[in-house]
């Protein structure tokens, strides 16, 4: 059978801006990406029906059959069972939500025609991503799903000498992984560390934690969970509840709490958000959908911040802060709560990024990493330059 793991609209509306530049099924979550997780059970590779300007990366593969799968939901075995159970006509959902249905494309659709769906009631309790916030909020959960599937049949690989561990057996060191000289903590709790990242000396851990291949703690860091911090990150200073997606640096001090950040950011020294309101109210956080402020129903909620974000050293980020793709945040203040992508500036205002220097930046940054800046990223990056002028033109 052909799986395609498919954008839900309001789900993908809702993620913004963590969707600009990814379709839902890239959006890690706990230790691995909802497509690892779905591809894992499913037992073959999938391909992707998203947006338009996403496809050159991110290219759908259509077979006369297929099961169309809704990438925001996390798959469970009971699940995926009656997902790979259906028929032609056929749909599993929950509650308003369609998980996977059965179609046909090319000239079966048309030997077929129109037929109503068979709709299945899927009877579980099913993790699903309709926020941003429900990354973090939930990645304690995620972590835990993950872990069997990426530990079964294998043996950690152990510490380093001078490390202290507490309940050693709830951490899993994968090869080439260096640990020394680090307190780490899994009580009640998992700590995963990824092929070849690193736990630098003087690090303190407390899980559940996702330190994915190639990632680094650095010394002296303080890390509570649930964290995740995904591949090629570098991360210093304080975390609690924060899913980093990967190749980002927050090398040196400052707070990051109850938060999203995607690829490719970088956090001048001394970043830091503030994750509780001093009234302790509720937060609000703007969404791309509503174009407006909308409630969360946490109480803490730091930052979501879009992927090639920057900031400057001492950068002050006000609770429920969400910055666009490619922003550029510089200067003394709090800026305010939502931040356009493609914005230069800070407390005082903004200005349009130019396109042309937010792709050079870029380029430079993929070519730290040994990544090409290709044609496909490129073109992703100027169809959101395009797509969110309108929020630019409010500043």
């Amino acid at each position: 059978m052909n799986y395609i793991l498919f954008d839900e609209f309001i789900a993908r509306k809702n993620m913004l801006p963590l969707t600009f530049i990814r379709p839902i099924a890239e959006i890690r979550f706990g230790i691995l990406t909802m497509r690892e997780k779905w591809e894992h059970f499913l037992g073959q590779k999938t391909s992707t029906l998203t947006e338009h300007y996403l496809l050159p990366k991110y290219p759908i593969h259509e077979e006369s059959d297929n099961i169309l799968i809704n990438a925001s939901f996390q798959p469970e075995q009971p699940m995926v069972e009656k997902v790979m159970a259906l028929k032609p006509h056929q749909a599993l959902v929950y509650g308003d939500h369609i998980i996977a249905m059965y179609v046909f494309y090319g000239e079966k659709a048309s030997q077929e025609g129109e037929k109503d769906l068979e709709m299945i009631e899927y009877q579980g309790s099913p993790l699903k991503l309709n926020y941003p916030w429900d990354i973090f909020s939930h990645n304690h959960e995620a972590i835990r799903h993950d872990w069997p599937l990426v530990t079964a049949g294998k043996k950690s690989a152990g510490f380093g000498k001078g490390s202290h561990v507490i309940a050693p057996e709830n951490v899993f060191v994968e090869e080439g992984a260096r640990v020394s000289h680090a307190m780490i903590n899994a009580t009640d709790s998992l700590v995963y560390i990824g092929k070849n990242a690193e736990v630098m000396e003087g690090a303190m851990i407390r899980g559940s934690l996702a330190l994915c291949d190639h990632a680094i703690v650095r010394m002296g860091a303080r890390v509570y969970g649930a964290t995740t911090i995904g591949p090629w990150s570098k991360i210093g200073g304080e975390l609690d509840n924060v899913v980093v997606f990967g190749y980002t640096n927050k090398a040196h001090g400052g707070f990051i709490g109850n938060s999203v950040i995607g690829e490719w950011c970088n956090m001048g020294a001394d970043t830091n958000s503030s994750n509780l309101k001093n009234n302790y109210d509720l937060v609000k956080v703007w969404n791309y959908y509503e174009k407006s402020f909308i409630e969360t129903g946490l109480q803490f909620v730091g930052v979501i911040m879009g992927d090639h974000t920057k900031t400057g050293i001492n950068t002050m980020l006000n609770t429920g802060t969400v910055i666009g793709v490619s922003a550029n945040i510089f200067g003394s203040g709090f800026p305010r709560a939502f931040i356009p992508s493609f914005s230069w500036g800070g407390a005082s205002g903004f200005t349009s990024f130019d396109f042309g220097k937010a792709a050079e930046i870029a380029e430079r940054v993929f070519a730290r990493r040994n990544v090409p800046f290709d044609h496909k990223e490129r073109s992703i990056l100027k169809s959101v330059h395009q797509s969110t002028h309108v929020f630019r033109k409010k500043n």
